[in-house]
């Protein structure tokens, strides 16, 4: 028996697949057209081509080893109360005229959304169980936060990701997640658009000013338009992907974030050891302007020493040095990042701090200016509590001497990460560096030495120097102008 005997139409009949006035329909188009049954009553839409092969199978004997049909994607929406008959019956009518997808169409009716389509179509492949060819799994199998309001859609991404390779924690309250997102620390988040309370816009940028700000968040759509694109990508959204992508290409759009997300990780955990989070902040939102391999860059370097204390280590046991050394540089430490200054090593008993590199600010030399302020105040408030607490402790020794020399220099620097394959840091190499060491070194306990170029930027600002007379430093053969900063 074949598709283009009248017998034919005898089986659909008896499978129950179209009523005898459809047959007739196709019969008659048949003897107008030259098509065969089964083709007429694919072109009247009253069946589809697999609905027709199985049919076929059955008449022959082959449908034991066939995997069943999917059930017409009219069906399940209509199971699903999405759609009415009716509404089924309108678009299918239309679909017979033009040709083109049902799904289409029924949106374009406004019978359904395209989020309706995608569950009924997720729906449709796990009822016929269709099986996807066994893929590699993903390295690293990364955790992934998937939010939708839907579980059908839930259930959908998180089968298909995990048959990756991915661990997958799905919530459908929006609200949860946002709650459960520390708990769960997911690499990656995915989230519905279109949900009722917090939609992925709102849930994106929720994300994005808390404590997983750092999560990259993938938002997923059935309605792909310009205009919510730019909403999410302006709250934050790291890509937009729409819901009808296969499971590779969400694949490839999450291994793509999270190599992003890692090099972003990896400058982050580079600046933060020496820098501000403003001033990280600031590097991460451009990328592009921080070169790590070496660049010129004009800068304000300060160094700082406490001076004599190689004789208060003598004086005091090996804990206690440490104790107040911790304490010292940790002030110290502190003025530089307030100011918004990169902390470029520790040297001893002193540090060398910079502004400038990685990020330049109009006003680099007047924030190297208020650290150093800041810092003469930090010491003069470790000495008086220092003095208190040996008067409390009726210790009627000497009182504890700490006194802080600082000079301050600017002017064009190699920068960027200087070291081998072992060991590397961030750092600042030329002239104006050596200069302010000199000028550290010669600057008395209390003294604030600045340099004639860190003098000439901050001209005009409510800053006061005493000039000093020109010195001769090692390294140079001519006399440099010295001021002294007064605090």
């Amino acid at each position: 028996m074949s598709a283009s005997s009248p017998l034919f139409g005898d089986l659909l009949l008896k499978l129950g697949l179209v009523t005898p006035s459809q047959v007739q329909e196709a019969l008659a188009l048949q003897a107008l057209t030259g098509q065969r049954v089964g083709e007429a009553l694919i072109s009247l839409g009253y069946v589809t081509r697999e609905q027709i092969q199985d049919a076929l199978g059955e008449a022959l004997g082959l449908t034991s080893d066939k995997a069943p049909s999917h059930p017409p994607l009219g069906e399940l929406l209509v199971g699903l109360k999405y759609i009415s008959l009716g509404q089924l019956e309108e678009a299918l009518a239309f679909q017979r005229k033009d040709g083109r997808k049902l799904g289409e169409i029924l949106v374009e009716m406004g019978h359904c959304t395209y989020k309706q389509i995608y569950e009924a179509l997720s729906l449709q492949g796990r009822i016929s169980g269709r099986q996807e060819a066994p893929r590699p799994s993903t390295e690293g199998k990364h955790r992934v936060m998937v939010v939708d309001d839907s579980p059908l859609a839930c259930a959908f991404v998180q089968e298909g990701l995990e048959a990756l390779g991915y661990e997958v924690v799905s919530f459908q309250d929006p609200y949860a997640a946002l709650d459960r997102v520390t708990k769960v620390q997911p690499a990656i988040v995915l989230t519905d658009l279109d949900m009722p309370g917090l939609d992925g816009v709102e849930l994106c940028r929720r994300l994005k000013d808390g404590p997983a700000r750092q999560v990259p968040v993938i938002i997923l759509t059935a309605n792909d338009s310009e205009t919510e694109r730019v909403q999410g990508l302006r709250a934050g959204a790291d890509d937009y992907v729409n819901k009808s992508a296969s499971m590779d290409e969400l694949s490839a759009r999450i291994e793509s974030v999270m190599r992003r997300t890692g090099e972003t990780e990896r400058m982050r955990k580079l600046f933060a050891r020496y820098t501000s989070d403003a001033v990280v902040e600031e590097i991460l939102k451009s990328p592009d302007t921080v070169v790590l391999t070496g660049e010129k860059r004009e800068v304000t370097v300060l160094f700082a020493d406490i001076r004599n204390f190689t004789g208060l280590a003598e004086s005091l046991p090996p804990e206690q040095v440490v104790g107040v050394l911790n304490q010292v540089l940790g002030r110290l430490s502190d003025a530089v990042l307030t100011c918004g200054g990169t902390l470029d090593k520790f040297l001893g008993d002193g540090l060398m701090a910079v502004w400038g590199a990685p990020v330049h600010r109009p006003d680099d030399a007047l924030r190297a200016l208020q650290a150093a302020k800041m810092m003469m105040l930090a010491m003069m408030e470790l000495r008086q509590e220092a003095e208190a607490e040996m008067v409390a402790n009726g210790y009627e020794g000497k009182p504890l001497v700490l006194e802080l020399g600082i000079g301050i220099n600017s002017g064009v620097v190699v920068a960027g990460n200087i070291g081998g394959s072992m060991r590397t840091e961030y750092t600042c190499i030329g002239d104006a560096v050596n200069v302010a060491a000199r000028l550290c070194a010669l600057a008395g306990g209390g003294e604030i030495l600045v340099g004639e170029r860190t003098h000439w930027l901050v001209q005009g600002k409510e800053v006061t120097f005493e000039e000093l007379p020109p010195v001769l430093l090692r390294g140079k053969q001519q006399k440099v102008p010295l001021f002294k900063l007064v605090t």
